[in-house]
């Protein structure tokens, strides 16, 4: 089947730049037509008007495609929050726009790493933990923490060995670690490491064991396997002072490799400006010439799996043929005129900065007088009233504070050890003092949405990991999914025991 441009440029003469609306238009008029198109945010062909994605439910297993609001236009947010409403729901499709077919689905295991879930797959992504709007209307992008991705390793079109190709993505610069390898681009079709000039993708990070750019990052890097690059000519090793720091929300982030030891990394500000080019001229030595490139289909991962790195993703294509700077830079205004802008990350009743709460479990019969409470490091459900002794009542307060890890989410601070805050380590809550880490401000953030019980008032999930809520279990505290691996997981009575009512603390 030929891609959706070729089809376009075979019925009709080549439509200008000014007139392509989507970002594979533009791509396809540019003679460089997408044969990989995804998002979860808006379609990416001014004709298109299929699903763009897929989310699967929690409380049933069921699932359903989100279409554009309208042909062309944004995700139908509205359909998602209406299926899922009352339930969780995990993204289990990511379509490919183009027709080529190379939608993403949840990636096996592969030579580098398996995933936590059944068989050793990777996790799949929240439905809900990346909202932003485009141009005022609400969409959902893709959250995927460690130990999470997607990937098609059986691809149409793509290029392989030493042929050209494009690529583009749209991350959030805000959202990333110095793991390996969170990736969006052409892989090994067999998840496992096939050697150096492999695989041509793009990476958001802050890592340094290879190439990398000025300050202290985090960067947009090519993944071409056993090695993130930033320049060519030698061994690609160090620092590109032409690659800055990202500084910015959203990210447009192109990578593009030609036959012949050619290719190019540019970036820029996905809501306003234009592009710079990082780096354009010869591969990076050894053995990157000639690429051998496979065609699959990574987003999250590593090439073999490599799954400890961290990222947020809303839309990215992959083309046939080495686009020119012309085209990317009109992809690049259009990806602009997309207007992209932050979503609030927290729904539900409000729990206000600075005040002091409590957390009654909702589960009945047997915890409806059990509150959060900790001794020492250790987070459990316990009976609390206002007679008990003021030291158990002590250890059921909590001070509400701005997210350490991001400030649209929340931090709570023990009472009664000041600077110690509730945090996940290995899927258990637990309190331990700030050490002033990213990681630890990353795993003491959480979000506030509506309960999903009907006896609470509010659910609370872990930032750093979406799909995760707080949930009593065994009369632990942990960050529990609705089903998964861990016994914790269990589906029976999820949505009570995630549901808390929040009052003013003891």
């Amino acid at each position: 089947m030929l891609p959706r441009s070729l089809v376009i440029l075979g019925l009709t003469a080549a439509p200008s730049l000014a007139a392509a609306t989507g970002p594979c238009d533009i791509y396809a008029s540019g003679g460089t037509p997408c044969v990989a198109a995804h998002s979860t945010t808006r379609a990416l062909y001014a004709s298109y008007n299929g699903a763009l994605y897929q989310v699967i439910r929690g409380s049933d297993g069921g699932t359903t495609d989100i279409k554009p609001l309208s042909t062309g236009g944004v995700a139908n947010a509205a359909a998602q929050d209406t299926f899922c409403n009352g339930t969780t729901c995990l993204i289990s499709i990511i379509y490919d726009q183009s027709g080529q077919g190379n939608h993403l689905t949840q990636a096996p295991p592969g030579g580098a790493a398996s995933g936590p879930e059944a068989n050793g797959y990777d996790s799949l992504a929240s439905a809900i933990g990346a909202p932003v709007a485009l141009n005022g209307k609400k969409a959902y992008g893709v959250f995927i923490p460690p130990k999470t991705g997607y990937r098609n390793n059986s691809p149409r079109g793509t290029a392989t060995g030493d042929d050209p190709e494009g690529l583009y993505a749209v991350f959030d610069g805000t959202h990333y670690n110095n793991g390996c390898c969170f990736d969006y681009g052409n892989a090994e079709t067999n998840s496992k490491d096939t050697g150096n000039a492999h695989m041509e993708a793009l990476f958001i990070g802050d890592r340094t064991a290879h190439g990398y750019g000025a300050g202290s990052g985090p960067w947009i890097l090519a993944d071409l396997e056993n090695g993130l690059y930033t320049s060519g000519g030698d061994t690609g090793f160090g620092r590109n002072p032409k690659n800055p720091s990202i500084n910015y929300r959203f990210v447009t982030a192109i990578l593009k490799g030609n036959s012949g030891n050619e290719w190019a990394l540019r970036g820029g500000n996905a809501a306003f400006g234009s592009l710079s080019t990082y780096w354009s001229g010869v591969r990076p030595t050894p053995n990157y010439n000639p690429m051998k490139k496979e065609g699959a289909i990574v987003l999250g991962i590593g090439g073999d799996n490599s799954n400890s790195g961290q990222g947020t993703f809303y839309e990215g294509v992959m083309t046939t043929g080495y686009p020119s700077d012309a085209t990317e830079d009109s992809v690049q205004a259009n990806i602009v005129a997309a207007g992209y802008a932050a979503a609030p990350l927290q729904s539900g009743p409000k729990i206000s900065v600075g005040s002091i709460v409590s957390f009654r479990a909702t589960t009945a019969p047997c915890c409806t007088t059990k509150y959060i409470t900790h001794a020492g490091a250790n987070v459990t459900l316990q009976v609390v009233s206002p007679s008990s002794p003021a030291a158990l009542r002590d250890s059921a307060r909590w001070i509400v504070h701005v997210g350490l890890g991001n400030s649209a989410c929340l931090s709570f601070e023990a009472v009664d050890a000041p600077g110690s805050f509730v945090r996940h380590s290995a899927n258990k809550l637990q309190v331990n003092a700030n050490d002033g880490t990213v990681l630890f401000a990353q795993d003491a953030t959480f979000c506030a949405q509506e309960a999903l019980g009907s006896a609470g008032t509010n659910a609370i999930r872990a930032w750093s990991r979406p799909a995760r809520y707080w949930r009593h279990y065994g009369g632990a505290l942990y960050i529990a999914g609705n089903g998964g691996p861990n016994a914790f997981d269990a589906k029976s009575s999820f949505n009570d025991d995630v549901s808390f009512v929040v009052s003013a603390g003891f």
